[in-house]
């Protein structure tokens, strides 16, 4: 099998993949898709990311005071409910700061992917302007349509 043959077939099989379970979304058909992620989207997905973090923070830690308390006062009192309370409280601490961690680590993830595609962008627009011929009305960009030879 041919490397484009394998890679036509993956691609396929992603697109397969990327449209299960879809409800009726804007997933491109198989053999025409075009994998672009806007820098808006990005910056969304980021947002979000981080609108979750601050809100997550004093949200999912307003009731530990008051859990660990009741934990400590019932255990005192000899009922075997405290313990398992103050538990449930430690494990709910736990994993407010996981999600925490994961919400900081999306978006400063997706902070850095944005910064790193402009550069890159920006470096291979430079290099296309070097060897590309000067197109009138271009600015000495070489056009979409004969990137193509170069990689072949």
């Amino acid at each position: 099998m041919s490397f484009d043959d394998e890679w036509g077939e993956t691609k396929a099989s992603a697109m397969r993949l990327n449209q299960a379970g879809s409800t009726g979304g804007s997933a491109p058909k198989p053999g025409s898709a075009s994998y672009v992620v806007e820098d808006d989207e990005l910056g969304d997905i980021g947002h979000a990311a981080y609108g979750l973090f601050n809100g997550l923070e004093p949200g999912g830690k307003h009731a530990a005071a008051a859990s660990e308390t009741a934990g400590t006062s019932l255990k005192g009192d000899g009922f075997d409910s405290g313990a398992a309370l103050t538990e449930v409280n430690q494990t709910w601490e736990k994993q407010v700061k996981t999600l925490l961690q994961a919400c900081a680590h999306i978006s400063n993830h997706l902070d850095h992917t944005k910064k790193s595609r402009k550069e890159d962008d920006d470096w291979i627009q430079a290099q296309l302007r070097i060897v590309g011929p000067v197109v009138p009305g271009n600015d000495g960009a070489l056009p979409a349509s004969q990137i193509n030879k170069f990689f072949r």
